[in-house]
């Protein structure tokens, strides 16, 4: 990975936006397209979209959704704190204690989840788990007014302080990665198109898609597809990696953080589709392992695969460890390799293409 695309990741991963207020990393996401492609737009929803050898075919959309889990301002009470609501889901005990950067009308506003001290629980409730109820945030606010005066307000977003840290063994640590590297990945498979110059013969259409965490009704990455009619998708998330204690591997498969992206097999992948990227990470040599989604994905190929007459779909995911915590884990070189498989799935379509079934 290139020194200007991890700092780009960089950005992106810390840039504060969860699900319906993406706009900082929509802009972040648009900028950098448009340094190497022209036309990009964002629509009423907030997807940023960006496209190259528009008219070409056929039709290609590749997805990765730039929102994250976060919380919500629900009220804020006469001593100055904030109660909050979650944005997506959250597993409370990972918030206890934690930064928060909540996002005002007048900027950011820095605070600290609060918590009953330990001395002050009864010993019978100690063992039980935290409730989201059970928390607040603290911005230093003397009373609602101070509070106020702040520029906060009910409604307000807001995210975990958790910026991007370099681990060992080219891994890094953040929150957000679920999923923005998925936005990152389908921008720089674009970029690699754009700079190698090859003759494409596909149109190829990079999402960075809003929503995903709340999108019970497919988000902004159905919307997008419905814009685009797409004949074919590929969708960019994250999945659990399987190599830390405790993960069921019968159930789960075999992921570890090094071994490649991990390709989808289920009802919203089309089996023409996986074949094609199995196929082509082999022809590549790109290490890959493949997961069972019997029933759904939960990502964004749930909804875009049922869009208009059906678009041939598949899923591929970056092993993730850690995952809707403040310091989701992955490997640099799985990032690297899901997008010199994207890139090579797109060179090697042509118009005469045919996923239909049967």
């Amino acid at each position: 990975m290139r020194n200007t695309s991890f700092e780009f990741l960089k950005r992106l991963l810390d840039a504060p936006g969860p699900s319906g207020f993406e706009t900082v990393p929509v802009r972040l996401w648009r900028a950098e397209a448009e340094e190497f492609v022209q036309g990009t737009y964002v629509d009423v929803l907030g997807n940023a979209i960006a496209t190259l050898n528009s008219g070409g075919s056929p039709r290609l959309m590749l997805a990765g959704h730039v929102d994250e889990i976060g919380l919500m301002v629900t009220h804020i009470d006469d001593d100055g704190l904030l109660y909050l609501d979650g944005i997506g889901g959250w597993d409370p005990q990972v918030l206890v204690g934690q930064r928060i950067r909540v996002l005002g009308r007048a900027g950011e506003v820095m605070g600290v989840i609060g918590k009953k001290p330990i001395h002050l629980i009864k010993p019978d409730e100690r063992e039980k788990a935290s409730k989201l109820t059970d928390l607040w945030i603290d911005v230093g606010a003397e009373n609602r007014e101070a509070a106020r005066g702040l520029g906060l307000r009910v409604g307000d977003p807001a995210v975990i302080d958790a910026r991007l840290v370099e681990l060992g063994g080219r891994r890094i640590a953040s929150r957000s990665i679920d999923n923005r590297i998925g936005a990152w990945v389908v921008l720089e498979a674009l970029r690699m198109l754009a700079e190698a110059g090859d003759a494409l013969a596909a149109q190829v259409s990079a999402v960075a898609t809003t929503q995903e965490e709340i999108g019970y009704q497919g988000g902004g990455a159905r919307t997008s597809a419905f814009a685009l009619e797409p004949d074919v998708a590929i969708v960019v998330d994250v999945t659990f990696a399987t190599d830390v204690p405790g993960i069921e591997k019968k159930q789960l498969g075999e992921h570890k953080l090094g071994g490649g992206p991990v390709l989808g097999r289920g009802s919203a992948s089309h089996p023409g589709v996986f074949e094609r990227l199995a196929e082509t990470a082999e022809a590549e040599g790109i290490p890959y392992t493949i997961e069972a989604r019997p029933k759904q994905t939960s990502t964004d190929a749930d909804a875009i695969h049922v869009v208009r007459s059906g678009v041939a779909t598949a899923n591929i995911s970056v092993p993730n460890r850690y995952m809707h915590s403040p310091n989701e884990v992955v490997s640099l070189d799985d990032l690297d390799a899901t997008v010199q498989l994207i890139a090579a799935f797109c060179r090697g379509l042509s118009p005469d293409v045919d996923f239909t079934r049967g």
